[in-house]
C-alpha cells in the first residue's frame, strides 16, 4: 500500500495558532462586501492585540440592514428651536425614510461607533453611530475614517505646511494633537464620514 496521499496525522498548522488565535471556518459573502468584511476582521484583530487603546477613537463596526419596505415618516416644514411642530397636515413638507436620508450607496456604506471625545467640536460624541461611505473620494476638510499604523481613527483630513497629509482632531481643549502622516507611516483612508446619529432615550 502506498504511503502517499491522504491526510497525515498532526499535519498542518495547529488549531488556534492562526492570525486570530482560534479555529476559523470558510464562508460565502457577497463580492461587494469583501473589502468591508476584511476591514471588520482587521479591526477586530487590532482591538484584541492593541497595546494602546487610547490611540483610536473608533469602536464597533456595523453594516446597514436595508429594508425592502422603507418606513417613511413625516418631515415637518415648520422650523422650531425646541418643542414639537404643528401636527396640521399642511405643515408636512414630505415623507422620508431614514435609510435613504443617511445612505447614498448601501453596498459601500457601514457604521462605526465613536469612542472618546476628540471630535466633539463637530458634533461627534461618544457612542454616536457614524455613517462611513467607502465610495466617496476624500477631500481636504472632510471627516474621514483612516487607519494609521494599524489603528483606526476618525479625524478631519488636512494638509500640513510640508503638503503631507495630517489628521486633525476637533476638540478645542487642546488635549488632542494632530496626527502627521510621514513617509514611513502606514496610512490609508477607508472612507468618508457622511453623517451620524444617536439616541437620547
Amino acid at each position: 500500500m502506498s504511503n502517499r496521499g491522504g491526510k497525515r496525522e498532526n499535519a498542518g498548522r495547529p488549531r488556534g495558532q492562526g492570525k486570530y488565535g482560534e479555529p476559523t471556518v470558510s464562508i460565502r459573502v457577497p463580492e461587494s462586501q469583501g473589502a468591508n468584511i476584511k476591514m471588520f476582521l482587521d479591526a477586530y484583530q487590532q482591538k484584541r492585540t492593541s497595546l494602546d487603546h487610547e490611540a483610536t477613537n473608533v469602536d464597533e463596526f456595523f453594516t446597514p440592514a436595508i429594508s425592502d419596505h422603507p418606513i417613511r415618516l413625516p418631515l415637518f416644514s415648520t422650523k422650531v428651536a425646541a418643542g414639537l411642530p404643528s401636527p396640521a397636515d399642511d405643515h408636512i413638507e414630505k415623507h422620508i425614510d431614514i435609510s435613504e436620508f443617511l445612505i447614498d450607496h448601501a453596498a459601500s456604506t457601514f457604521f462605526v461607533t465613536i469612542k472618546g471625545d476628540s471630535m466633539i467640536d463637530v458634533g461627534l460624541l461618544p457612542d454616536d453611530k457614524v455613517v462611513v461611505d467607502r465610495s466617496k473620494t476624500p477631500s481636504i476638510g472632510d471627516i474621514v475614517l483612516a487607519v494609521v499604523d494599524r489603528e483606526f481613527t476618525i479625524k478631519i483630513l488636512d494638509y500640513g505646511a510640508n503638503k503631507m497629509p495630517r489628521l486633525m482632531p476637533a476638540n478645542s481643549s487642546g488635549t488632542y494633537r494632530p496626527i502627521y502622516i510621514r513617509p514611513d507611516t502606514q496610512f490609508e483612508i477607508f472612507g468618508v464620514v457622511t453623517g451620524s446619529f444617536r439616541r437620547f432615550k
